[in-house]
């Protein structure tokens, strides 16, 4: 039955993304407007529905990082909206032709950007990809399925239905953006079935979540396992400047994947750097993690041995660690880190060139804070999601993302021989 209802949906998405495919750019701004203006005016009944998840997610004792994660305030549904007119601003990447090159026998070849079909979002408690996802998808060209964890399930129903009165204003079928309303698993192993209509899938949330979506997806899958992110302080680093990038990176709002979960200090500065950190950190009553050569800097650190690092603690926590040099504190990364965001602060422009072609991962940041690693503060507008995986996308995914190219090949009746 689960199947059957869940073909059923991505039957209907598929139909409904040929009628975005025929939009101009400017049709999709005017309907992406129309969609801020009737989330801004369904405050009061998004943020009704909110309270009650919320309330159920603190009393079944859900973890602080998903409870900020859960939580919407007037402010941040302003920034929703806000997003999507950002998004309206962002050009267009459907149509987008480059020429590639004219055969001797003088054919032109050219590759044109379009819209991938029907994208299924999988995300937990996270309403805000509601309106992320559905106002990107559509200005990409796409249809979307918005699968939304059981947490966050009434809000993000609230969230999609103003979007859709937006999108029945403009004669367009609900189904542009659909979102499942229950949020049963075997619905969802239906939904991961349904390769003739869908073309990506996109999962959101924890770990487990992304790697149950990828065993059991026949479509292909962009993966964002975990933000397991670094910084490095280098023997050459601005130890002022490292300080604030450990502190913004780790406290500003740590409960999210681009939050520090590691600092790596040079051995040289460590006894410089060190007890400035410790005293910053217990301002902000984080728990910290520390290596041997590092645990005595630190009041009340737990000991962490080398085999335990690389935790996603999402929560004012982190683990430290002195190494002997930058070949060291890239040997812990490749070990530990997520492919997500890693930083280096140094003074040392060589350094951060060499750190920067040798990590491997998705961002690197070289003495900026790793909260930038972030399709709005990328200039993307908002992200749909950020992969860690390289095909097709790797980092924070943007409109761009959300599209593929096709080629078109043009003669005068030309023939093979």
């Amino acid at each position: 039955m689960s199947t059957d209802v869940a073909a059923m949906i991505a039957a209907k998405a598929s139909k409904a993304a040929k009628a975005v495919a025929n939009l101009t750019t400017e049709e999709k701004n005017f309907v992406l407007q129309s969609m801020a203006n009737h989330i801004r005016e369904a405050t009061a009944d998004i943020l009704a529905a909110n309270k009650d998840e919320v309330a159920t997610a603190v009393s079944n004792d859900t973890s602080a990082a998903m409870i900020d994660r859960l939580t919407l305030t007037e402010q941040r549904i302003e920034s929703m909206a806000s997003a999507i007119e950002q998004i309206i601003a962002l050009d267009d990447p459907v149509g987008k032709t480059r020429f590639i090159e004219q055969r001797p026998n003088g054919i032109n070849i050219e590759k044109r950007r379009i819209a991938l079909g029907v994208i299924c979002m999988i995300y937990e408690a996270r309403p805000n990809v509601t309106a992320d996802a559905g106002a990107l998808c559509f200005k990409a060209g796409n249809a979307v399925i918005l699968r939304c964890g059981r947490e966050a399930i009434q809000t993000s129903l609230a969230i999609a239905k103003a979007m859709q009165q937006a999108l029945r204003e403009h004669k367009l079928p609900d189904e542009v953006i659909s979102i499942v309303p229950d949020p049963d698993r075997d619905l969802m192993l239906g939904l991961l079935k349904q390769e003739q209509y869908i073309d990506l899938v996109i999962p959101r949330g924890g770990e487990g979540l992304i790697r149950f979506v990828t065993e059991h997806s026949r479509i292909p899958v962009i993966q964002h396992y975990k933000g397991v992110c670094h910084l490095y302080i280098d023997q050459s680093a601005d130890l002022d400047m490292g300080l604030n990038l450990l502190l913004n990176g780790k406290v500003q709002r740590p409960g999210v994947c681009n939050a520090l979960e590691g600092l790596l200090v040079n051995k040289h500065v460590a006894a410089d750097f060190l007890p400035k950190a410790s005293a910053a950190l217990a301002e902000h009553n984080v728990i910290i993690h520390a290596c041997k050569q590092s645990v005595d800097y630190f009041n009340q650190a737990q000991l962490i041995e080398d085999n335990e690092f690389g935790q996603e603690y999402l929560a004012p926590e982190i683990a430290i660690r002195i190494v002997d040099d930058m070949d060291h504190a890239i040997e812990h990364i490749d070990r530990f880190g997520s492919q997500h965001t890693e930083v280096i602060c140094t003074r040392d422009q060589a350094n951060a060139e060499r750190f920067i072609r040798q990590v491997d991962s998705a961002v690197v940041m070289h003495n900026s804070s790793s909260r930038f690693s972030d399709g709005g503060e990328l200039g993307l507008g908002a992200e749909i999601g950020i992969s860690t995986s390289k095909l097709h996308a790797y980092g924070p995914m943007g409109l761009e993302a959300l599209t593929t190219e096709k080629y078109v090949v043009t003669g005068t009746g030309q023939t093979r021989s």
